[in-house]
C-alpha cells in the first residue's frame, strides 16, 4: 500500500490519463461526484487532488462551467530570431492575423531615433491581433519606414512581414533587439485578448536590423502569459 496520501495518488492517476492520452488539451474531465464514485473516496478527497493538478497547470478551472485539461503554452525560444507565422508554422499550428490598422503615420520622437528618422519622415503604422488555432493570443503594433517599404500592402501584413523582406526584397535580416516587460494590460489590449480583469500579460519592445545595420522595424507585442511562455537556454562555456 503506497504511504503517499490518496488525494496525491488520485492526482497521479488523473495526471497519467492526461500523458497517455486518455484525457486531451480542453477536455472537461468528469465532475467531482462523478470522479467520487468511479473511485470510491470523498468529494473533498476529490478536491484536493483537482486543487494539486491545477496548482501545476496540468487542469484549468473555468468558473461555471467545470474543470478542463490545460492546453500547452506556446514556448518561444528568445535567442532564436523567427517571425511570428514561421514560429507557429513549424509547430503546425494555424495562424490568422487580422489587420486592425494600416495607415501611414509620423511616429513620435523615440521611435525615430530607433528607426534613424527625420522629423518628415513617415512610416506604415500596422496594428495586428494574431490568431492561433482561432485564439487571439498576439497584439501587435509595428512601424515600418515608407522610404525602404514603399511596397508595403494591406495584403502583406496579412501574412509575415519577414517572409516579404526575407522572399520578396531579397534582403537578409541580421538582429533583433527585445525588452520583456510584465504589465497589466490596459483595457482594449484586455479585450482584444480576451482576458480577465487583472490578469497579466508580457509586453516585448524590438527593433530589428537588416545586414547593413539598418534598422526596418519597431515593434510592440502583447503576448498572453496564460498561452505563451519565454524560454532562454543560457550555456556556462
Amino acid at each position: 500500500m503506497s504511504s503517499s496520501p490518496l488525494y496525491k495518488q488520485l492526482a497521479k492517476k488523473i495526471k497519467q490519463q492526461i500523458h497517455n492520452g486518455e484525457l486531451s488539451e480542453g477536455d472537461a474531465i468528469p465532475s467531482e461526484n462523478k470522479l467520487a464514485e468511479t473511485y470510491g473516496v470523498s468529494r473533498v478527497t476529490i478536491r484536493q487532488a483537482i486543487d494539486l493538478l491545477v496548482s501545476q497547470e496540468l487542469l484549468r478551472r473555468v468558473q461555471g462551467s467545470g474543470t478542463y485539461v490545460s492546453e500547452k503554452k506556446i514556448e518561444h525560444n528568445i535567442y532564436h530570431l523567427q517571425g511570428f507565422t514561421e514560429e507557429m508554422e513549424q509547430l503546425k499550428k494555424k495562424t490568422i492575423n487580422k489587420v486592425l490598422c494600416y495607415e501611414l503615420k509620423h511616429p513620435d520622437e523615440k521611435i525615430r531615433g530607433i528607426l534613424g528618422l527625420d522629423e518628415d519622415d513617415q512610416t506604415f503604422f500596422v496594428s495586428r491581433l494574431r490568431y492561433v488555432d482561432d485564439k487571439p493570443v498576439v497584439f501587435e503594433r509595428t512601424y515600418l519606414p515608407v522610404t525602404l517599404f514603399p511596397d508595403l500592402s494591406y495584403e502583406v501584413m496579412q501574412g509575415s512581414k519577414y517572409k516579404f523582406i526575407e522572399q520578396q526584397k531579397k534582403w537578409r535580416i541580421k538582429q533583433s533587439f527585445q525588452e520583456i516587460i510584465p504589465l497589466l494590460p490596459d483595457e482594449e489590449i484586455r479585450k482584444l485578448l480576451s482576458l480577465k480583469e487583472g490578469t497579466p500579460i508580457l509586453k516585448v519592445r524590438l527593433w530589428s536590423t537588416l545586414e547593413n545595420d539598418v534598422v526596418f522595424e519597431y515593434t510592440e507585442l502583447f503576448f498572453k502569459s496564460d498561452d505563451y511562455k519565454f524560454t532562454i537556454v543560457a550555456n556556462r562555456f
